[in-house]
């Protein structure tokens, strides 16, 4: 897999985060790429503000950190991927800082830089916070592949900024271009709100939570299963908007309940759902915002619950199941279990035979199976 990114105007050396010893995937795309082309073309003052949004590892951050870099990501691989590939290329991270998306955004910003993200909920919320910093001197550029540019797309870009243009394709990408003309400062959209059926459970998500319209049918499958038993500590690894942990509790009150999630809205989803949710006599919380359970105390946990993902960002892979498989392994105590679910046809148990050396099918439909292994 290609490493080294060279343009005109950039060379770098770029890696997904966290390094593996055969990575199929690039850490930058055609998008980087005409961006970086585009900005070579203008002129930017030594202090300039550069404003971005969704920089999955860090090629935009790493190109213009010369500059009075702001970077905005939910996600917490990012980030560390960022850091990585500064760190990668000698960068200097003094005029460096990433925040997440819930974070304050700055003003006075000459360039905005955004990748579009996979989901529109995401972008109007980025849309908004960042019509109220703006001005008509503020250079707005956005660009994805061609194929994820929609009428729906363009018309947030029109409503939260002002006229919009696209570019012609190059490598199957595309830019945009916004102009502001007046100040808008449009309302921020709350977090969506929705009752569980068939519970006592109200739920708030964030803009950017999986499934964060409706209890997806894996994870509605998977609440119905869930395990009661003497659990002393049990982790919703991959918590989304903690659903599966908030149930947990309610079914374990003696045991301390741990949110995992790589995505800082899906914690404060999580956060706001736990303390509406749970009873304060049951048990203690606590939220982490991490890659899966890196760096966590081995040996120190009962029970692991996990709906996995079988994609990052826009690309389909089973790395990231497989990490959270490896590290539930790590954390569980001897006697510990890990509860899964997932499609059928992704064939977990193949990959827990071989971490656990065992697995027992709990429940199945034609579509979900969930699966435990003891270690």
């Amino acid at each position: 897999m290609n490493t080294e990114l060279s343009l005109e105007s950039t060379e770098l050396s770029l890696y997904r985060y966290p390094k593996r010893s055969v990575e199929q995937l690039q850490a930058w795309d055609s998008a980087d790429e005409y961006i970086i082309n585009t900005v070579a073309d203008l002129t930017l003052a030594e202090q300039s503000s550069v404003l971005i949004f969704n920089d999955s590892f860090g090629a935009l951050t790493c190109a213009y950190n010369k500059y009075n870099v702001t970077t905005v990501s939910d996600s917490w691989i990012s980030h560390a991927a960022i850091a990585q590939n500064l760190d990668e290329n000698e960068l200097s991270t003094e005029q460096v800082k990433v925040q997440d998306c819930l974070a304050v955004l700055p003003e006075n910003v000459d360039l905005v830089l955004i990748k579009i993200p996979r989901t529109l909920s995401l972008l109007e919320h980025q849309l908004a916070m960042l019509s109220h910093v703006v001005t008509p001197d503020t250079k707005i550029i956005a660009g994805a592949k061609a194929k994820d540019i929609h009428n729906s797309t363009l018309a947030l870009f029109e409503k939260y900024l002002g006229e919009t243009k696209t570019s012609l394709a190059k490598k199957k990408s595309r830019l945009i271009f916004s102009t502001i003309t007046e100040a808008k400062a449009l309302e921020i959209p709350a977090p969506v709100t929705w009752d569980v059926a068939k519970t006592n459970i109200s739920l708030s998500n964030h803009a950017n939570v999986f499934s964060r319209n409706n209890l997806d049918i894996g994870g509605n499958f998977f609440m119905q299963h869930l395990p009661k038993g003497e659990y002393q500590h049990i982790i919703d690894l991959g918590c989304g908007n903690g659903v599966i942990g908030i149930t947990a509790a309610r079914l374990n009150p003696q045991a301390k309940i741990t949110f995992v999630d790589e995505s800082f809205m899906a914690i404060a989803s999580a956060k706001e759902n736990a303390a509406a949710n749970i009873a304060s006599h049951e048990p203690d919380v606590e939220f982490l915002v991490n890659n899966c359970l890196y760096d966590y105390e081995p040996h120190s946990v009962d029970l692991v619950l996990c709906n996995p993902p079988f994609h990052q960002e826009k690309a389909i892979t089973d790395h990231i199941a497989w990490q959270m498989f490896k590290d539930a392994h790590r954390a569980l105590a001897w006697g510990g279990a890990l509860y899964i679910v997932g499609n059928r046809h992704l064939d977990y148990h193949i990959k827990l035979d071989r971490l656990f050396d065992n697995h027992e099918v709990v429940a199945s439909n034609a579509k979900f199976v969930i699966i435990k292994a003891q270690k």
